[in-house]
């Protein structure tokens, strides 16, 4: 038998090689963690391993599309492409992180559930604990209540494990499409995900799951269709994305052993509004109570980026692929905010040099979605970057951030066009839920931000790259994760919440950007980094 041999983190494990498989689906069958957001196709480039003895197979048209000259004279493979012939030993170059699951900061919960009835329309439930779930593509999020005292136990956020079927929704779609198996895995994946973030609190800080009731659960119209195994063909033409989708058939029973909570807790998936807008969207919209002034736009930035405007009659709503630039999930110096991430950049005053904040202090490990804007944005006023996203000098290897005890991160000119792509739809959705209002950016009287991203964003270099528009910057508010807070609201006044969903659900008016005639051109207009065009 052949052995595949693998170094991480300074450590030595040996696997069996299974023939035919290639090195990624093989550390993902060992549970090794290594990055990657695509199905193995090669497209990421995430999942760097350096082969350090052994023979394989010649490198893809993948590989030589996406490894650096450097990275080839150091024999660094993606690890989806390698296939062994023979005994292998490789190094991981790109781990995933090993501990998936941490609190939440409290500036992601920025929007508290405040002035809700004393008690919820469950019934008179005798267990005391109620879950809310915010499903996104790239990030789950949950916390706990004690619904007696209405308080909150704890908070956790961690990755999506459904990110090994790919970085984007459409990507997972197609997964699912494939078996009733796979769409099985796709979604039992998850709820093993949710127990496995459950485990450490239960052990630690005597949270019971057997006394859970009640699970609210909301989420974009992907994630909440694979969740609940539900046929979603019309997610995959985009003519039919403004319809709505077809209600779950989930079977929560079996959902309540995954989650080792007892079989009698009664569920609510909240549906989506339709297309690829959200019941994540809508928890928002309640979060920031966003109707209760005309000129109000929400901007929840994400993987799949929701947009709604309420201009006193109607909710204007619209979804964009904001793609995983924004969480920096798929970037070659990007990760998620969190430890060790650079979240603030600039260059010190009359100076070429790089000045950042990581957070938590320590080595930098990568640049978050705001310390990705302000970055683009430092060299673009630098004249680093010209308008249209190009490096003004040649740079093969990318724009270095340096690093005290680490070889430089490295900005590629794929990752900016990358971010200049997610940038673009969401300001092309902007612009258009604007124009159905018949309004303008100076008619706007607030601006709420939503998501992880949303709590650290410069205004005024979000608004220079052309990501938010030319308002003053007092009118925009960083509301952090709006959709966990507005599952909170529903879990712990459901009267309420639903009459506020109802109204919502009424006055909502879904625009499909997919169908705008003159959408190709709208689009390559927002590419440009510059201030974002009335």
């Amino acid at each position: 038998m052949d052995w595949l041999t693998v170094v991480s983190d300074g450590t030595e494990r040996r696997i069996p090689i299974t023939p035919g498989l290639s090195v990624r689906d093989m550390l993902v069958k060992a549970r090794l963690p290594v990055r990657s957001a695509c199905r193995g196709n090669g497209a990421c480039g995430l999942c760097l391993v350096q082969v350090e003895a052994g023979l394989v197979n010649e490198r893809t048209r993948s590989e030589r599309l996406v490894l650096s000259p450097e990275q080839r004279e150091l024999n660094i493979r993606l690890a989806c492409q390698l296939l062994p012939e023979g005994d292998l030993r490789v190094r991981i170059i790109n781990p995933a992180e090993e501990s998936n699951w941490r609190e939440i900061p409290p500036a992601h919960l920025r929007c508290m559930p405040s002035q809700l009835a004393s008690e919820s329309d469950w019934g008179e439930a005798e267990a005391t604990y109620g879950l809310a779930v915010d499903l996104g593509t790239t990030h789950i999020s949950v916390t706990a209540w004690d619904l007696k005292r209405r308080a909150r136990v704890f908070s956790r956020v961690g990755a999506n494990p459904q990110t090994q079927y790919g970085a984007d929704v459409i990507t997972r779609l197609l997964a699912a499409k494939e078996s009733p198996r796979r769409s099985r895995s796709i979604a039992r994946i998850v709820l093993h995900a949710l127990n496995e973030a459950l485990l450490p609190v239960c052990e630690s800080d005597g949270f019971g799951p057997a006394r859970v009731s009640k699970v609210v659960i909301v989420g974009n119209t992907a994630m909440i269709a694979l969740l609940t195994e539900t046929p979603s063909p019309g997610l995959l033409r985009s003519y039919t994305w403004s319809e709505p989708l077809e209600r779950a058939r989930s079977s929560f029973q079996a959902w309540s052993g995954v989650l080792g909570i007892p079989s009698s807790a009664k569920f609510a998936v909240i549906p989506p509004l339709a297309g690829f807008v959200g019941s994540d969207l809508l928890a928002g919209v309640l979060a920031t109570r966003l109707t209760e002034e005309p000129g109000s736009l929400l901007i929840d930035v994400g993987t799949n980026s929701e947009i709604a405007l309420w201009d006193g009659t109607t909710l204007w709503v619209t979804s964009a692929a904001g793609g995983p630039a924004f969480e920096s999930s798929a970037t070659h110096c990007g990760i998620p905010a969190g430890i060790g991430a650079i979240h603030q950049v600039s260059f010190r005053p009359g100076s070429a040099e790089l000045e950042y904040s990581v957070i938590g202090g320590g080595e930098a490990k990568g640049l978050c979605g705001t310390g990705m804007i302000d970055l683009i944005a430092c060299l673009l006023a630098k004249g680093e970057l010209t308008p249209t996203g190009k490096f003004t000098r040649s740079r093969p290897d990318g724009f270095p951030v340096p690093r005290k005890n680490a070889p430089p991160l490295r900005l590629m000119s794929r990752d900016v066009d990358m971010f200049q792509r997610g940038k673009a739809a969401i300001g092309l959705g902007i612009r258009t839920v604007l124009a159905a209002a018949r309004m303008n950016a100076g008619d706007l009287r607030r601006i709420c931000i939503g998501g992880a991203f949303g709590t650290e964003l410069d205004i005024r270099n979000a608004q220079a790259i052309g990501l938010l528009p030319q308002t003053s910057p007092t009118i925009v508010e960083l509301c952090g994760n709006i959709a966990l807070t507005g599952c909170e609201r529903i879990l712990l006044a459901a009267d309420q919440a639903a009459s506020g969903l109802a109204m919502l659900r009424s006055r909502a008016t879904t625009i499909n950007l997919g169908l705008l005639p003159d959408f190709e051109v709208q689009f390559l207009e927002s590419l440009y980094l510059e201030s974002m065009r009335a």
